[in-house]
């Protein structure tokens, strides 16, 4: 069987695409984090808005070089998956951003930094695991990234818990506590979309090594 490095030349077409959406992924993200420091900077949604489309038409991209490549270093069920993956993340990232854009006055005094320190943590984690596809010679430290990965998640449910304790506990007005949650929810499904994407190429990594 050959190894992920034969899989992945250097001047492979789909690696490249795939780094460029995980790149753009990875854009969209850190641009919704910015949102949330400033829910009404207006100029932020529309940079996200933008990295989004950039992301889709990568996505789009790969779909026709699979149409008209006959041959491909992944399977090419492995690529779609991949192609998909990344293409969830900024798709969450701007329903995060619309709904902050949305809840206006409601989400004023509320720290969300230790949401965006996971989401960034997250999205890290799978920008280096794509690139790392292309030369990667570690497989430990994939592994590790993939670690990251779902400490992060599991960060991510606990700190989900604690919030539904403290809406349920009358900490809210019942409004503020309903677009708090769901703001929050959001913000988690940024966070599960990454882990999805790294199980993805953890997945394809084992299966090719």
């Amino acid at each position: 069987m050959f190894s992920i490095q034969q899989l992945f030349s250097k001047g492979d077409r789909f690696q490249e695409l795939l780094e460029a959406a995980a790149a753009e992924s990875h854009e969209s993200v850190r641009l919704v984090i910015e949102l949330m420091k400033s829910p009404r900077n207006t100029q932020n949604f529309d940079d996200l808005v933008l990295a989004r489309r950039k992301e889709k038409k990568i996505s789009e991209q790969i779909s026709t070089e699979l149409v008209n490549t006959f041959v491909t270093g992944l399977e090419r069920e492995d690529i779609e998956a991949l192609a998909r993956g990344l293409f969830r993340i900024p798709k969450a990232a701007e329903k995060l951003a619309e709904r902050l854009s949305m809840a206006g006055k409601q989400i004023d005094g509320i720290d969300f930094s230790k949401q965006a320190e996971m989401m960034g943590k997250a999205t890290n984690a799978v920008h280096e695991m794509v690139k790392s596809l292309r030369d990667m010679k570690d497989l430990e430290r994939m592994k590790s990234l993939n670690d990251r990965l779902q400490l992060v998640e599991v960060e991510a449910d606990n700190h989900m818990n604690d919030l539904l304790r403290e809406i349920y506990g009358g900490k809210y007005e019942p409004l503020r506590a309903m677009i708090i949650r769901d703001v929050n929810e959001l913000m988690e499904k940024v966070v599960d979309r990454c882990h999805d994407t790294g199980v993805i190429v953890m997945h394809t990594v084992l299966k090719n090594s």
